[in-house]
C-alpha cells in the first residue's frame, strides 16, 4: 500500500482565502492561489485534495490562472506509463499577484464611480 501526505489549509490560510473571496475573487480561484502560495509545486490531484475541490473545479480555476499568467505548468514524465502528469506552481510571487488584484479592483471602482457620476448628471 502506498502512503501519501495531503496538505490542508491552516486557519491563517483559510482566512487568506476568505479575504480573497470577499474582494470578489471566485472561491475556487482563491483556494488554488492560497494552496500554491504555500506549496512550491502541486499536481492536479494534490490541488483537488488540498483544496477539497472536484477535478472540474480545479481545472476551471487553473485555466483562469494560466490565462492571467499567474500559474506555470510543466509535465512530469515520471514513473507511470500513462499520460504525463502536469505539475503547477506560481509563475509570479504571491505579492505581485496581489498587486494585480489590487489594480483590477481599483479599475473596477473607478468605472463604478464614473457611472454614478453619469447618473448624477442625469438627475433633473
Amino acid at each position: 500500500m502506498r502512503q501519501e501526505n495531503v496538505t490542508y489549509f491552516t486557519e491563517k490560510e483559510e482566512e487568506f482565502a476568505n479575504l480573497l473571496i470577499k474582494t470578489g475573487t471566485r472561491k475556487n480561484i482563491a483556494k488554488v492561489l492560497v494552496f500554491l502560495a504555500k506549496t512550491p509545486e502541486a499536481t492536479t490531484l494534490e490541488l483537488e485534495r488540498g483544496t477539497d475541490m472536484r477535478q472540474s473545479e480545479v481545472s476551471l480555476a487553473m485555466r483562469y490562472l494560466v490565462d492571467q499568467g499567474w500559474i506555470r505548468s510543466r509535465e512530469n514524465v515520471g514513473e507511470s506509463r500513462g499520460r504525463p502528469m502536469k505539475i503547477y506552481g506560481l509563475a509570479k510571487p504571491i505579492h505581485e499577484i496581489m498587486d494585480c488584484i489590487e489594480n483590477e479592483k481599483k479599475n473596477e471602482t473607478g468605472i463604478q464611480l464614473a457611472l454614478v457620476q453619469k447618473l448624477r448628471d442625469h438627475i433633473p
